[in-house]
């Protein structure tokens, strides 16, 4: 119901954001308590509540709020900023500059808007195609906010599957990483070199201090500190970096506000599929789903495939990234664990190949934010893509490769 609302109107009109998301959610919801049949109304209302209130749910709404507070209050200071100018002035390359910034802040969108301007006038100066310097901003964010602590993929991904960061961190590394050398070794190759970029940015050393914070959430995080002291912590530093240099305590509370608003939409479709998805599960969807796929001796490789073509396949649907983790989270993690793949792999499965999909589709909020501010289509970045179909293929070679021996920690379903 919820893909056939959604898909099917946003085809009709042909425009896949005139219909939002939540409402689509919300017909759904109402859809899935009312087909949910030996139960009176009180007890499907009972069970849809449950499953949204879920002590995994809340916490990742907690985690939303606090990455969005966090987020809001590094951007109102300024530091989204420096941190731009700081990776432009020591990684010239654009698309290397796209990836620690992501990493950094968190999302592929913020990526998008802080670099699209920057390098449409690159592109303009040096005769070089838009499409191609558009299409290494695209990649690099992606590359970024699959790995990024404070991105609410990884927040999802984690969370659905019971791990910490990171874990996932280190196994979407050893995916990610190659698949970017790979990239920046084509781009290289083409003549892709923002050697302009350096003589156009600047980096006042005074302005390290709001680099500070990203660093103080990007290194405890990358120590396995749990995420909400990570972001507490963080929003401490920004503080800290902010308020003896001319913001007010009232201007704070008035960014890390708008971060908590910022991120309403996003946990209202957090409750709202873990809900859903909660009656689906008590009504016997879930094994159901299960029972259809297992019957096909999977395997353990096989199992790991059936989760990324299924987020694949959710994404292609909803051209969110963070919505197909969620909708396919509880049926991957009941895969994961009949077929023995570690948590901290299936949340890499899912983020990986939600994130491939997302930088592919030209319909996706990154392409049409960066293709609208370089005035190109949105098809155009498409030839010069290469990032994604590298990550695709590392992707399918950690699949292929990978052995079920070495597969699962025991402590680690225990934890879950």
């Amino acid at each position: 119901m919820f893909l056939a609302l959604y898909v099917g109107a946003s085809l009709v009109i042909g425009d896949f954001y005139a219909i939002p998301i939540t409402i689509a959610l919300v017909a759904a919801s109402i859809w899935s308590i009312a087909i949910y049949r030996g139960h009176s109304l009180q007890e499907r209302i009972r069970t849809f509540s449950e499953s949204a209130g879920n002590h995994n749910i809340l916490y990742m709404v907690w985690i939303f709020i606090l990455a969005g507070t966090f987020a809001s209050l590094a951007k109102g200071m300024g530091a989204v900023d420096a941190t731009v100018r700081l990776t432009l002035v020591c990684f010239p390359a654009i698309f290397l500059a796209a990836c620690l910034i992501s990493m950094s802040i968190g999302t592929s969108v913020g990526t998008v808007v802080a670099l699209t301007p920057l390098v449409v006038e690159l592109a303009q100066s040096a005769g070089a195609p838009v499409p191609l310097y558009a299409a290494a901003v695209l990649g690099g964010a992606f590359f970024g906010d699959n790995l990024s602590f404070i991105s609410d993929t990884t927040i999802a991904a984690t969370r659905t599957q019971g791990c910490r960061m990171s874990d996932k961190f280190h196994a979407n590394l050893r995916i990610a990483l190659p698949a970017a050398v790979i990239t920046l070794v084509i781009y290289t190759v083409i003549g892709l070199d923002s050697t302009a970029a350096v003589q156009n940015a600047s980096f006042a050393w005074s302005d390290v201090r709001l680099v500070l914070p990203y660093l103080l959430v990007i290194g405890m995080a990358a120590c396995g500190i749990n995420v909400t002291v990570v972001l507490i912590c963080g929003i401490i530093a920004a503080l800290g970096a902010a308020l003896p240099f001319g913001m007010t305590p009232l201007e704070a509370a008035a960014l890390m506000g708008k971060g908590v608003e910022s991120m309403s939409d996003l946990i209202v479709i957090t409750l709202l599929a873990a809900g859903m998805l909660g009656i689906v599960k008590a009504a016997g969807g879930i094994d159901y789903m299960l029972s259809l796929i297992t019957t096909r001796g999977l395997g353990y490789r096989g199992a790991q495939a059936a989760i990324a073509i299924l987020t694949s396949c959710v994404n292609l649907c909803t051209a969110n990234n963070t919505v197909a983790i969620l909708t396919t989270g509880s049926l991957s993690r009941s895969l994961a664990t009949r077929y023995g793949i570690s948590p901290r792999r299936t949340a890499s499965l899912l983020d990986t190949s939600s994130c491939i999909t997302q930088c592919l589709i030209p319909f996706g909020a990154q392409t049409l934010l960066v293709s609208g501010m370089a005035e190109i289509s949105p098809a155009a970045p498409w030839p010069y893509l290469f990032y994604p179909w590298a990550l695709c293929l590392c992707l399918a070679g950690a699949i292929i490769i990978g052995s079920p021996r070495h597969a699962v920690r025991p402590a680690e379903f225990a934890e879950a």
